[in-house]
């Protein structure tokens, strides 16, 4: 996975598996839901406190330290342990998609900031993401069964990523509660690249197709985060805070033979509505 310059600095768990495995809610909606707090500090320290049964949850971090941070949490399958998955990513040299088998990245995102999931009961790994430098420190947590689990607030719209595209409304619009969800067999992740206009916008997605992110950089005027790397069967949601215009939805995740998944056909143009 390449980086798209400085625009599309994602919380990596690629990175954080290789050295160490590794938009607010709206407030109604959010205050009806149990809250999961995850308090990222620096490079290296992250705790997570609150609500730990399954069921949904809006999990809100706070971030300590200079810039942004940035976290993820993998559920582990059972029986599995966290050297384990450790070691499955590390032997594939960092591909992601090698933690499947043993567990499955539900959520990474940016710190501070608040977004919406469900917890399945089982063993979790909180790993602190920031600057996508090792995670030195991480913070394992069970999550016990509900006996009436929360239900998710049903969103405004859902963008699924596929092998190899994008499902969902071709606008969005700011405000709005959107979901991203994976519903592929790969890790995959979902993000937004803002343009000064449509034809700006064809042009973006034009050169991501062809592997010229560099020259697509050029032309991009900031961007929006739906979803970061995650696992097949991952979802979560949040208010979309993104200027209205035009946008390149894309995936930046690598294939075997080190194409972007950009290259394959993520990538399209979408526009973002007051």
């Amino acid at each position: 996975m390449k980086r798209f310059g400085s625009l599309v600095v994602v919380s990596s768990v690629v990175a954080a598996c290789v050295v160490g495995l590794a938009g607010v809610a709206g407030a109604s909606a959010a205050s009806a839901l149990p809250a999961l707090n995850v308090a990222v500090a620096g490079k290296t320290g992250i705790v997570v406190s609150g609500s730990e049964v399954s069921g949904a949850v809006s999990i809100s971090s706070t971030f300590s330290g200079k810039g942004q941070g940035g976290y993820g949490l993998v559920r582990l399958n059972q029986g599995v342990s966290f050297a384990e998955a450790l070691h499955a990513v590390q032997s594939h040299h960092g591909d992601p998609n090698a933690l499947t088998p043993f567990g499955s990245i539900l959520v990474s995102a940016d710190a501070p900031g608040t977004v919406q999931t469900v917890l399945a009961p089982g063993n979790y790994v909180a790993l602190n993401l920031t600057g996508n430098g090792p995670a030195a420190n991480v913070a394992q947590f069970t999550v016990t069964p509900s006996s009436s689990p929360a239900a998710l607030p049903a969103p405004a719209a859902t963008e699924t990523s596929i092998e190899f595209g994008f499902k969902g409304p071709k606008v969005l619009h700011d405000g709005t509660l959107v979901r991203a969800e994976n519903g592929g067999f790969l890790v995959h992740m979902d993000v937004l690249i803002g343009a000064r206009n449509k034809p700006g916008a064809q042009k973006i997605a034009a050169l991501l197709k062809a592997g010229k992110d560099n020259k697509g950089q050029k032309l991009a005027t900031g961007f929006a985060d739906l979803m970061d790397p995650a696992s097949p069967g991952a979802m979560q949601q949040e208010v979309l805070n993104a200027k209205p215009g035009y946008y390149v939805q894309a995936c930046f995740m690598d294939t075997q033979d080190g194409r972007e998944h950009t290259q394959l056909g993520m990538e399209r143009v979408i526009r973002i509505a007051k």
